[in-house]
């Protein structure tokens, strides 16, 4: 490849310091022996890029939070909301009799603090569902599984696109549903900057094709598949789940690969890659444009807004559930409500939406008060599509 020495020059003089960290992460893993040791110092610097710009919008979030009068008290009262949201949030989804669970008390523990306890379920690690070294996922499940096949949840982590690592996340609601007879694979996938998009969504899809084609192995059904995400998961996850059989995002599998979903979960996801019409926005999409495409918007608006969810609606979208904290200064909620306000004008499928007052990003990992109340409303919102489709099923055979 020719080298442009102006386009080089001009990058020297409007680069700062954490691009040029990021480029001498990205020559030292091209090294022999050592370079792929060296990729995670890529992911540092990528986020260095990330906290540059959002940590103080993060830091008087916190601050205008905690320092706000009579803060302890509104705090209480909305982590005790949750089990009401929920299932205010699960109604014309679910069947009513559905609701009518005992659901788990609020844990004073944050989800982390258990996660030896979750991983009881943890059933086999490291399972490759692709030749590269990081393509390889997770088996949660219990070991006293029914012979009858099990729905089956791929689970995406989140991380900003440049971290894409299966420890700790999703553990509690991976843990609930394995609890329920559910068997749940927990991918792992190649990250930016070393890997750019769209390999992201390229991972994912080849994780949906394997569990497809041979989760039977691990008792689950290859006929139900659904896919729930936090974070950068949740976009990969909406992104996946609405777009099923697209040529662009699986041209790297076989011919024949079954990339559908029943179910997507969308938890504090990012749904458009195009806004930039505030200023968190035009910073992540400058986020975008450095660290994950490593393109413009201006001159590829196209790949941007094809890998927006909120551009990929279609009536024949599979049934969500999106949960999205009001207290989000990572992702700010107006995601979330701009996606399922346009999921539910267009989609004939159900579209459950769990807004959480106060919540912030990553709660399912810190705030034991909601995340039990949560995992219990994915259940529910997963049981019962699963029955719905196996209902439909046996009608068609009938």
């Amino acid at each position: 490849m020719t080298v442009n020495p102006w386009t080089t020059a001009r990058w020297m003089m409007q680069a700062g310091p954490a691009d040029y960290l990021m480029a001498m992460s990205m020559a030292s893993a091209q090294l022999p022996v050592v370079g792929k040791h060296l990729e995670p110092l890529g992911a540092l610097s990528a986020m260095s890029v990330w906290g540059a710009k959002q940590m103080p919008e993060l830091l008087g979030a916190a601050a205008k939070s905690w320092l706000a009068p009579d803060a302890g008290r509104v705090r209480r009262v909305q982590r005790e909301s949750t089990r009401q949201v929920a299932e205010t949030g699960l109604r014309g989804v679910v069947l009513p009799e559905d609701l009518q669970i005992d659901w788990p008390a609020p844990d004073t523990k944050p989800p982390v603090a258990r996660a030896l306890e979750h991983r009881k379920h943890l059933y086999r690690s490291s399972v490759r569902y692709g030749d590269h070294p990081t393509q390889v996922l997770d088996v949660w499940r219990r070991e006293d599984l029914p012979a009858e096949p099990a729905p089956v949840l791929v689970f995406v982590p989140g991380g900003a696109w440049v971290h894409g690592s299966r420890i700790l996340q999703g553990y509690a609601l991976m843990s609930h549903l394995a609890a329920q007879g559910w068997v749940c694979l927990s991918v792992e996938y190649r990250v930016a900057p070393h890997h750019p998009w769209p390999q992201h969504i390229h991972d994912i899809k080849a994780a949906i094709a394997w569990a497809r084609a041979n989760v039977d192995r691990f008792g689950g059904d290859r006929d139900f598949v659904a896919v729930a995400g936090c974070s950068a998961g949740g976009h990969l996850a909406a992104l996946a789940g609405l777009t099923i059989d697209d040529p662009e995002f699986q041209e790297h599998l076989p011919e024949g690969s079954d990339t559908a979903v029943d179910a997507v979960v969308g938890i504090y996801g990012r749904y458009d890659w195009e806004d930039r019409s505030t200023p968190e926005r035009m910073r992540f999409v400058d986020f975008l444009e450095r660290v994950v495409v490593n393109k413009k918007q201006s001159k590829h608006g196209d790949l941007f807004r094809k890998a927006s969810p909120i551009a990929r609606i279609h009536p024949d979208a599979p049934p969500f559930l999106v949960v999205h904290g009001s207290g989000d200064s990572v992702i700010p909620v107006a995601q979330a409500q701009s996606f399922v306000e346009r999921l539910r004008s267009v989609s004939h499928s159900p579209v459950g939406y769990v807004e959480l007052p106060g919540a912030g990003h990553g709660f399912d990992m810190t705030d034991g008060a909601r995340t039990g109340s949560v995992s219990t409303a994915i259940g529910l919102f997963l049981n019962r599509i699963h029955r719905d489709r196996a209902a439909m099923s046996t009608k068609e055979v009938i």
